[in-house]
């Protein structure tokens, strides 16, 4: 694969050979050269999971500290009361038969959806529209609940969903104009989370690598064990 003349340069900042403590791996991930915006910065974790078990599949949805230095669109299915509380906490949409006919009619121009209970009758017929884009709401992650005001809230402010793609999880921890400390706490607060949702037919190592990468920057491991 051909790299750019930017990648190229960002490359001689790292050791591929070595495993950086966190404090010093953010560090030269902030030295390296930025393109004209502002990088997303990522965490890639290998776990010691068996991606062909179901037991042992990670998905779930997960606060970070200090957001991810963007405010996500969120649209909710909903009615009634809870419907009035969505608009409240800033839902860019929110309704029932009609916004579900509205998104199977092409209209995705959101990052999460989120659904009551009781509005599932409308949604689960989306599957094949919200599924593809990863924006189904499901219990396990967070998106299908009765406190929809405090879900809105918590998902245009920056919380995250994941699930592991094979034995990988992969997250946005930040901006690289982040002080080092926050993306720091960024990336001990998802650890955390990762370590208390470890399941538990899972035998043997757990963590078995992380490495944090901005947008256009090369992979840098980091020991987060």
């Amino acid at each position: 694969m051909k790299r750019s003349k930017r990648f190229v340069a960002a490359s001689k900042h790292v050791d591929i050979s070595r495993v950086y403590e966190i404090d010093e791996g953010l560090k030269v991930l902030k030295e390296t050269d930025s393109p004209k915006f502002d990088e997303t910065v990522e965490l890639a974790v290998k776990l010691g999971i068996d991606p062909k078990r179901p037991d042992q599949a990670l998905r779930g949805s997960v606060a970070l500290p200090k957001g991810i230095g963007k405010e996500k669109r969120v649209i909710c299915f909903a009615e009634g009361k809870e419907a009035e509380l969505a608009r409240e906490a800033g839902a860019v949409e929110v309704g029932g038969a009609e916004l579900a006919k509205k998104v199977s009619d092409g209209w995705l121009d959101f990052d999460v959806a989120i659904a009551t209970p009781g509005s599932m009758k409308f949604v689960g017929k989306l599957g094949r529209v919200l599924g593809p884009q990863g924006k189904m709401p499901t219990p396990k992650s967070g998106t299908v609940t009765n406190e929809v005001g405090q879900a809105v809230a918590d998902f245009r402010a920056g919380k995250i969903e994941y699930r592991s793609h094979g034995p990988n999880v992969q997250i946005p921890v930040g901006k690289k104009s982040f002080p080092e400390s926050d993306l720091k706490e960024n990336i001990l607060a998802f650890m955390e989370h990762v370590n208390a949702v470890k399941p538990a037919a899972v035998k043997g190592h757990y963590i078995l690598k992380t490495v944090v990468s901005a947008t256009m920057s090369p992979g840098i491991q980091v020991n987060l064990n």
